[in-house]
């Protein structure tokens, strides 16, 4: 569904990503792992169209949006969340999710003067949709809560709703469980994987809970300085060499040879 095809992002001198290359499967959940610094969050930002990319480049179903900003790509169905939540604190939760569908007639001043009934008709329906949506997450009792008063767990569960009040194709999920209490990481866990197989839903995760990855992700990719390290299934990456290496600065090229040979 996705494909990146050697792409650099550079700011002076420090090459965020550095060719990397990598495919997302429509279907999946996939997990992008790293440590810190690996150019994790700046892929995602080139790939959503926040940062153009320096070279390089993106295709979604074989289409080029190689530095489409991110409202032409929400279009085509392509969302992307960030690891601080980007609510409007002052609105209610369901009000948070009734802003996202696009080009709602009441938006428009010809509209709501002269055409009312079918604005209200309009509204009711997307009314009815933010409740569908916040009685699949579970945060159906927070509906009139103000959004700034969420906890962060919460907030995360709230950007999800706000990808389903549209019509998402692929989602890009930054860090989703930082700060998030293991409870409230579990219910979220839950919704992407429903959401994956009830709704077709795909998604690339950014997640440094290794026990989240194993969960929920079938192929997982880690990128270390810029670039792809390795892919494969999270036994496999877990297991592989390199990977440690990039991890914990170790591995067994600095063991002594009668232990790495064992």
């Amino acid at each position: 569904m996705i494909r990146v095809e050697n792409l650099h992002k550079h700011f002076g001198g420090f090459h965020a990503v550095d060719g990397a290359s990598l495919e997302v499967a429509r279907g999946s959940i996939t997990g992008l792992i790293g440590p810190n610094g690996a150019g994790k969050t700046t892929l995602f930002n080139v790939i959503a169209g926040v940062l153009p990319p320096t070279s390089g480049r993106v295709t979604m179903d074989g289409e080029d949006i190689t530095g489409l900003p991110p409202h032409a790509l929400f279009h085509k169905g392509l969302l992307r969340t960030f690891q601080i939540a980007h609510e409007f604190h002052t609105m209610t939760v369901r009000e948070n999710l009734m802003m996202v569908p696009p080009g709602q007639s009441g938006e428009n001043l010809w509209s709501a003067w002269f055409h009312r009934r079918a604005v209200a008709e309009e509204e009711a329906r997307i009314r009815a949709r933010a409740d569908e949506v916040m009685e699949f997450l579970t945060i159906a009792h927070l509906a009139e809560e103000r959004a700034g008063n969420l906890s962060g767990g919460q907030k995360k569960l709230l950007e999800l709703g706000r990808t389903m009040m549209t019509d998402a194709r692929i989602v890009f999920l930054d860090e989703v469980g930082a700060g998030v209490n293991r409870t409230l990481l579990n219910t979220i866990a839950d919704a992407i994987v429903r959401l994956n197989r009830e709704r077709g839903y795909t998604f690339v995760v950014i997640e440094h809970d290794m026990d989240f990855i194993a969960r929920i992700c079938g192929p997982v990719i880690c990128m270390a300085e810029g670039r792809v390290l390795a892919e494969g299934s999270i036994a496999e990456i877990k297991s592989n060499e390199a990977v440690i290496e990039a991890y914990l600065g170790t591995g067994l090229k600095n063991k002594p040879k009668a232990e790495a040979g064992a």
